[in-house]
């Protein structure tokens, strides 16, 4: 049955839109993986354990930053379930997504970062008989309508570019001898697939100018941009997302997640600076 109330609330939101939610002096950082977690986790201060609808989430001090940690699982479906229920019961300034990712950008190798500039959901869209089309998502109930690529907030690759400046990151062995990690910043594509294929990487590549791949982090964008809340993914390469994918994910994912960790808290350390005092009139 249609309700012509909901019609009218539809109406209303999409023309005048919500005002932004008032934020916590706090950051959010997301991992999928309890690995990709763990590695911050153990250096919070003044950890406190909390659940929400059976989802665990840790709050404390980290790298002079009051933050909220949380481990998403793996899937844009869990991804988005534990970003709703962090931004409502935390209510973060910020969220970073911190994690690895396999490289589809043919001047990435293993240990290599890529900050997104902005990000999209690969797998959303229409298949017809001429081949898929990406599409962004639909209309969500509020009346808003998400575009394809989601752009990071502005601030935030600043910060991520100044906290990059300086970092080193272990050496990761490769068939021609080892290699130095890198920042780059670029496009990371989503989907609900492990991506394992030479052919999958062209397309995404071709349709997409992708330069990583993942499973999480635009579905937290998604979350992040309907609530307003400035949201950063950061993903360290565990593979290149070709047929060794899967051996490379276990020999190099350890490696790749404490170099995206180790970004992020890089971040973290900038984010609990006291901002500069405006400069005194003449």
């Amino acid at each position: 049955m249609f309700i012509p109330g909901w019609a009218l609330c539809l109406s209303l939101s999409w023309a005048v839109g919500a005002e932004a939610p008032k934020r916590e002096p706090l950051t959010a950082v997301m991992g999928a993986m309890v690995m990709e977690v763990e590695l911050l986790a153990g250096q919070l201060k003044d950890a406190k354990e909390h659940a929400f609808s059976g989802v665990p989430f840790i709050t404390g001090t980290l790298a002079g930053r009051k933050v909220v940690l949380a481990c998403s699982g793996s899937g844009k479906v869990h991804a988005a379930m534990t970003t709703t229920l962090l931004l409502d019961h935390f209510k973060p300034a910020e969220v970073l997504f911190t994690g690895v990712a396999g490289a589809i950008n043919p001047a990435l190798d293993r240990g290599d970062i890529v900050v997104a500039e902005k990000i999209a959901q690969h797998d959303f869209g229409d298949l017809t008989t001429q081949g898929f089309e990406p599409k962004g998502p639909g209309r969500a109930p509020n009346g808003r309508r998400p575009p394809l690529f989601i752009a990071s907030p502005k601030p935030l690759l600043e910060l991520a570019g100044k906290a990059g400046k300086g970092l080193t990151f272990e050496k990761v062995p490769t068939a021609t001898g080892e290699h130095v990690p890198a920042i780059h910043h670029g496009v990371i594509v989503t989907g609900d697939v492990f991506v394992s294929s030479p052919a999958k990487k062209a397309e995404l590549r071709k349709q997409f100018n992708a330069d990583a791949v993942e499973m999480e982090g635009g579905a937290v964008a998604q979350i992040c941009w309907h609530q307003q809340v400035p949201c950063l993914v950061i993903r360290s390469m565990s593979d290149k997302a070709d047929a060794s994918a899967a051996l490379d994910f276990v020999s190099f994912a350890e490696v790749a997640a404490q170099n995206s960790a180790k970004l992020t808290m890089a971040i973290l350390e900038l984010l609990a600076k006291p901002p500069a005092p405006p400069p005194k009139p003449q």
